[in-house]
């Protein structure tokens, strides 16, 4: 029989398992027959009545886990508004960058630039994934493509673009 982790359980399900533990303990029920008859694993029993004896029945409330929301973010709140309406406003080009379109590595200049804060490029991807700003993939039309309109395009229509570039002193 496979032992059951306290780390499978929500809060409420982790604190009703050690409630019950509490319950056999104080019968007078040894610790391993409460291990058998829970299915949980050593650790946690023993864990549970040390909590217990320990601070008695708050203490064995469990806690929230991981990382608070928002936990180990370098930008701000502020700053974080303040260069998605930046991203939402303008182009890279309108704030005399050297790029044409927004990208990770635009991103992370624009915020040293701003803050003077450098980021990794997978750090600004992460910020813009969050922001729901999402890169968007060229659409592949290659198979729809026709080599005879291609040709006739390139006989037809294409020498008087030529004609009216050199005419103009354009380059194509």
């Amino acid at each position: 029989m496979q032992k059951e982790s306290a780390r499978n359980q929500t809060l409420e399900q982790l604190h009703e398992r050690r409630k019950q533990v509490v319950r056999l303990y104080k019968q007078g029920i040894k610790i391993m027959q409460i291990v058998t008859m829970t299915g949980l694993s050593y650790p946690s029993v023993r864990g549970a009545i040390d909590l217990f004896e320990a601070g008695g029945w708050s203490a064995i409330r469990p806690a929230l886990r991981g990382r608070a929301r928002g936990d180990g973010r370098v930008l701000s709140v502020a700053q974080e508004d303040t260069i998605q309406r930046m991203i939402i406003d303008k182009r890279p080009e309108q704030l005399k960058m050297d790029f044409s379109l927004w990208s990770r590595a635009a991103v992370g200049q624009l915020i040293e630039q701003e803050f003077g804060i450098k980021l990794q490029a997978r750090s600004v991807g992460k910020y813009l994934t969050r922001w729901g700003f999402t890169p968007q993939k060229p659409i592949q039309r290659a198979y729809e493509q026709s080599p005879a309109a291609v040709q006739a395009w390139l006989q037809g229509e294409y020498p008087g673009i030529e004609q009216r570039a050199r005419a103009e002193g354009a380059e194509i």
